[in-house]
């Protein structure tokens, strides 16, 4: 069984940085696609960043692009987000998911996701 724990989160100030990872048990990194969403209270969970399995090509939501990157160690099975720049609007629960058999056209969509993480918070204060 896959599964997922992420870390890193707490309370900074705007254009701080916060480095959030996700360790994945049970399965090999390499066969699966790894994506962070994030969910502010009454709303939806939104699509921040992922990586793709095969080749580890990147993928940004619009709002983080720039300010976020995404990577992976696969020797230690970890997915790391640094996010730098931060914003009020990036406080949020963050989550990691994965999934073996995401197409590219899914990667976005947090449905798609077989196995997720318990979620960790970052608040950003102004």
């Amino acid at each position: 069984q896959v599964q997922l724990v992420e870390s890193g989160g707490g309370l900074v100030q705007a254009g701080d940085s916060l480095l959030l990872s996700c360790v994945i048990s049970g399965g090999t990194l390499r066969r699966y696609t790894v994506g962070w969403f994030r969910q502010a209270p009454g709303k939806e969970r939104l699509f921040v960043a992922a990586i793709k399995s095969n080749g580890g090509y990147t993928y940004y939501a619009d709002s983080v692009k720039g300010r976020f990157t995404i990577s992976r160690d696969i020797a230690k099975n970890t997915v790391n987000l640094q996010m730098d720049s931060l914003k009020p609007d990036d406080t949020a629960v963050y989550y990691c998911a994965a999934d073996a058999h995401l197409i590219q056209s899914s990667i976005r969509q947090s449905v798609h996701y077989d196995y997720w993480g318990q979620g960790t918070q970052v608040t950003v204060s102004s």
